[in-house]
């Protein structure tokens, strides 16, 4: 009979390693975005919007919010160290935001199985909800870090 695995002592036990990865997106790096908090069923990055990162009518590009609630999400469905992979992901946008807004995503663990993650992102600037995304990851069964054995 196969052993369970625990994923939050995986999390726990690793969790500079898996850190480590989850910190180096060389996308989110491109960006500006900074991982401000990281646990196991959480995740939060901030990110100061530059003055490139508009559109035609002077307010934050749609895939710059995107970016930072998509890598919030990333970092949440991979805190255990299980390679896990966007599915789904539909996001609303209710306000806009400007060059010199700071905007912060958080990404809470709705559910996980074996398979699956289901995680619900909000991107804030100031107390002012800008965003919401609902995503869907795909867990492989495939560890990216060293697990001993």
């Amino acid at each position: 009979m196969k052993q369970r695995i625990n994923e939050l002592e995986i999390h726990e036990t690793h969790y500079e390693a898996i850190l480590q990865k989850v910190q180096n997106d060389p996308y989110a790096l491109s960006l500006g975005i900074q991982l401000t908090q990281f646990k196991a069923d959480f995740a939060e990055a901030k990110l100061e919007v530059q003055s490139h990162m508009v559109n035609a009518y002077g307010t934050v590009h749609g895939a710059i919010i995107y970016a930072l609630a998509d890598y919030a999400f990333s970092v949440a469905c991979n805190a255990f160290g299980k390679t896990s992979l966007g599915v789904n992901t539909t996001i609303q946008f209710m306000e806009s935001a400007k060059p010199g807004d700071t905007l912060v995503a958080r990404a809470t663990e709705v559910k996980r199985n074996f398979r699956t993650g289901f995680y619900r992102i909000e991107v804030y600037h100031v107390d002012n909800l800008i965003a919401t995304m609902e995503a869907m990851s795909y867990r492989k069964d495939h560890y990216f870090i060293e697990l001993e054995r």
